[in-house]
């Protein structure tokens, strides 16, 4: 089993590790893509109200451009540690032991408007690229990334479970995986797709995909680890699971 994890515009600044080194990342036939937009990003960040405008920042986000300015010179860390936000809170990658962090390693990758898909270890600079930013001289980052992402990620020939929101899907889908919806279910029976929490309930799954021990190939397998792990679950056709929440 494979899980697909959004990424998220929030980054953790630093680390430890050398340089980008691009062909170190899984998938490396993803490698001229992920050089032309990194190319790209840094010779963007010379041109600071381009940089805003391309990439959607505020008048105050100069540390988004330095970051990508410094993409090339720039320390590393792990994709896992790397990405921030509700969903890496919920996962809770720090907390796990050692044994689930291996398997982490194994199960989860992390979509990527730069690097397409990364696995948890991967090294990666901080840098700022969303999946709807439109770059000087590209079309859609779709039109680039979906005739190499999707038959890269296809070949992986596993069950995936992917949870990569709408725009991220669309840089690469993966025929026949299972994709996860989240709604609230309120007192009178109606229900509303969950927008702010979203993220929080993906990243409890995906902390649940990584820490079972059974071998979930299939969406009623899927299914039964939620469930186990407290979560009210629904298949709701062959290749989307409801969570309900209240």
């Amino acid at each position: 089993m494979l899980v697909i994890l959004p990424p998220s515009e929030t980054k953790s600044d630093g680390g430890k590790a050398a340089p980008l080194q691009l062909d170190s990342l899984t998938l490396p036939e993803l490698t001229p893509i992920r050089r032309k937009l990194a190319d790209a990003i840094v010779e963007l960040s010379a041109d600071l109200d381009a940089s805003r405008e391309a990439l959607g920042l505020g008048a105050s986000a100069v540390a988004e451009v330095e970051r990508n300015a410094d993409l090339w010179e720039s320390p590393t860390r792990t994709a896992i540690t790397r990405y921030t936000g509700v969903l890496y809170d919920a996962l809770d990658y720090p907390g796990m032991t050692r044994a689930t962090k291996a398997k982490a390693a194994d199960r989860l990758l992390i979509g990527s408007a730069l690097f397409g898909v990364v696995a948890a270890t991967d090294l990666i600079p901080a840098y700022r690229l969303s999946g709807g930013s439109k770059l000087p001289g590209f079309g859609t980052l779709g039109s680039l990334w979906k005739p190499a992402l999707s038959p890269a990620l296809d070949a992986l020939d596993d069950f995936v479970v992917d949870l990569r929101s709408g725009v991220y899907q669309k840089l690469g889908p993966v025929h026949g995986a299972v994709t996860a919806t989240v709604v609230t279910e309120f007192p009178d029976g109606s229900r509303k797709v969950v927008s702010h929490f979203n993220k929080h309930y993906k990243g409890l799954m995906a902390r649940e995909l990584v820490r079972t021990r059974r071998n979930v190939r299939d969406i009623n397998a899927l299914a039964a680890v939620l469930s186990d792990a407290g979560q009210r679950v629904e298949i709701t056709s062959p290749l989307e699971i409801t969570v309900v929440t209240d």
